[in-house]
């Protein structure tokens, strides 16, 4: 029996495995609100590989690849760094058009009230090309970029007037930071901007194990230059300096700087096996890719949690550690200080400033300063319950949903 509930058709670049803070929030929100709309998605198929279509909690998935099963297996197999990466590469890169092409076969079968495109990357190309086509149909877009506006610039040189028509042509654009409101402003949006963030969790909350051995920082970050990793890396050089035990340092992510970072920490001795070896212990720095019911379990060990971002759209990482009760060192960009209030839920250090990292470190790890880092702590804990709740968010997004629908009858 075909559904009455309003049809949403969601523009999104990844989608499970693939998944980031921006799917996450797909899923978290649709989870939500299965029973008041019928979602659609198309996304990349980008390794070939997955199921060109299937049902994921209250979304009907759609894989869109240049090599869809089963011409994949005629392929060359993927590897990092070979044919795979050349695969992901052009399966991004003509998402636009072959997303438009199946965006238009499924809107002449079920006749969407409103696309929603997932970041102003190809997702919203995508879904520019469609409004074009169908101007009635609504476009709402979701902003949770992280990068920089000099990286975006030069990312976007050749495709600028196409890239600002993906903000000027929303009818309504959700940011998840004050941050990337403004950057829509002065885009050139002409449409109204919400602030809605991303959330955690509740359910994930645990409470710390503390271990009296070891004292551990950790950072939870893609390696890419943006994060700030290099500077982290330096930084922990300088505290293992000042600490009789010594601390150290976990990095949960992949990324382009892998090997880099690799070659940075043994010059700086990070996580030295002789020194480590001493408590039995063998602490690796750079741990990977892992879940994020791992994510949480090296959270509850962590005693402290460091991302010295150079740009940030939200973070998501920061919240899911102030969650369960690590303090916090950041750097005061992009959307941070939505969240982040220093010396009240957690620490700023300067950017791109090993010493001011290293500072905060260690004023953390004083035990003469622990009742003064418990207060932030709980404070933070405090305002993510509040605040950053998916259910809260998840009410806040079905109303821009009810908003932006009920416009298109107008």
């Amino acid at each position: 029996m075909e559904s009455n509930l309003p049809k949403i058709l969601i523009f999104s670049l990844a989608y499970q495995p693939f998944v980031g803070g921006a799917e996450v929030a797909i899923k978290e929100i649709t989870d939500r609100l299965g029973g008041e709309f019928d979602f659609d998605m198309i996304t990349a198929n980008l390794d070939g590989r997955q199921k060109e279509f299937e049902h994921l909690g209250n979304i009907n998935v759609y894989r869109i690849s240049l090599f869809p099963p089963p011409y994949e297996a005629c392929l060359p197999v993927g590897r990092e760094g070979g044919w795979g990466e050349v695969k992901k590469l052009i399966n991004k890169y003509l998402f636009p058009w072959l997303a438009y092409k199946k965006a238009v076969e499924l809107h002449q079968q079920n006749n969407y009230q409103m696309i929603w495109a997932m970041m102003a990357n190809q997702a919203g190309w995508a879904a520019l090309k469609f409004k074009k086509k169908f101007p009635p149909v609504k476009y709402l877009l979701t902003l949770q970029e992280g990068d920089s506006e000099w990286d975006i610039f030069w990312r976007t040189f050749l495709i600028r007037l196409i890239y600002k028509a993906i903000y000027r042509r929303a009818d309504y654009i959700q940011a998840i930071s004050n941050f990337l409101k403004k950057r829509a402003e002065n885009l050139g949006a002409q449409c109204p901007i919400g602030v809605v963030p991303n959330g955690v969790s509740i359910k994930n909350y645990e409470l710390r194990i503390k271990n009296n051995d070891l004292k551990r920082v950790i950072s939870v970050s893609r390696l890419v230059k943006k994060n700030g990793l290099e500077d982290l890396i330096k930084a922990m050089a300088i505290v293992n300096k000042n600490q009789d035990k010594p601390v150290v340092l976990k990095i949960i992510g992949e990324g382009n700087l892998r090997r880099k970072l690799d070659g940075l920490i043994k010059k700086n001795n990070i996580n030295d096996r002789a020194i480590i070896k001493k408590y039995n212990k063998e602490e690796k720095v750079l741990e990977g890719q892992v879940s994020n019911k791992q994510v949480y379990e090296y959270l509850s060990q962590a005693d402290i949690f460091i991302r010295p971002s150079l740009s940030e759209g939200l973070g998501n990482a920061f919240l899911e550690a102030m969650s369960v009760g690590v303090p916090v060192i950041a750097t005061p960009v992009g959307g941070i200080p939505d969240f982040l209030r220093d010396r009240e839920t957690g620490w700023f250090c300067k950017v791109k400033d090993p010493k001011s990292i290293a500072e905060k470190i260690n004023y953390i790890l004083n035990p003469a300063n622990k009742d003064i880092v418990a207060g932030v702590v709980e404070n933070a804990r405090k305002m993510v319950q509040e605040k950053y709740n998916w259910d809260s968010i998840a009410v806040s997004m079905r109303n821009i949903f009810i908003d932006v629908i009920a416009r298109e009858r107008k």
